[in-house]
């Protein structure tokens, strides 16, 4: 899964470096985005244009009855994209790529390392991302829900959630999943709203090369989601 990740970049930089248009205010430097916070997305037009624009993450279905739903929705399964109610409808009409900086992976435990207040053995994070620094694209979905309940002029809200495969070679040590992380020529294919061919889609939800990512163990600060700042990506002391 996907559960925290880093958005350190301003609009402008992302929208530069997607090659979009966008007119939405920052959200400010983040080193730990956590479910529920406010995140950036490109989307596209009907005639190819891209625009950055802002979502809540976890995906709220249009026939949702309330908003908490997407507290349980914050990543989507590869695997069962055309499936699942939630989200079957929006992979084929409402697609998005969410940029990020890097993302927190939390491998399994040691022996003689760490243990929590219940005894088993703490699990360790990692900051992983791409060898040349350059962002993520990760794919995602995304929906518009309002609240009925508040009448026919209640405000809508965008909310998005992250599209996830099995892991690569580099992620396999610490888990059995991540991201999915789309190369620049395969950008347009994901975001084209007139391209509704389930078939095609879902190949391009695979493992990213091995060679593209790395990763550092980092502080247990991270944990804590309430700290945001950029020593969460330092290296962790050695044990």
């Amino acid at each position: 899964m996907c559960g925290r990740f880093v958005s350190s970049s301003t609009p402008e930089r992302i929208a530069a470096y997607f090659g979009a248009d966008t007119s939405v205010e920052t959200l400010g430097e983040n080193y730990n985005v956590a479910p529920t916070n406010d995140i950036y997305g490109v989307v596209a037009d009907a005639d190819g244009n891209l625009d950055l624009q802002v979502f809540h993450w976890g995906l709220i279905p249009v026939w949702a009855k309330e908003r908490k739903i997407g507290q349980r929705m914050i990543n989507a399964r590869a695997e069962t994209l055309a499936e699942k109610a939630a989200f079957k409808g929006v992979f084929k009409k409402y697609r998005c790529i969410i940029p990020m900086d890097g993302f927190y992976e939390w491998a399994p435990g040691i022996e003689g390392g760490p243990v929590t207040k219940k005894g088993a053995l703490a699990k360790r994070p990692h900051f992983v991302h791409r060898v040349d620094g350059e962002p993520l694209a990760v794919a995602g979905l995304w929906s518009a829900w309002r609240d009925k309940s508040e009448g026919p002029d209640a405000p809508w809200l965008h909310s998005a959630t992250v599209v996830t495969t099995s892991a690569n070679g580099t992620m396999e040590p610490i888990h059995d999943r991540m991201p999915v992380i789309l190369p620049k020529a395969m950008w347009g294919m994901w975001l084209d709203p007139a391209n509704q061919n389930i078939d095609m889609l879902a190949k391009l939800l695979v493992p990213a090369p091995d060679d593209l990512l790395e990763m550092h163990e980092v502080p247990t600060d991270v944990n804590n989601v309430r700290n945001k700042g950029p020593h969460l990506i330092d290296p962790a002391p050695p044990t």
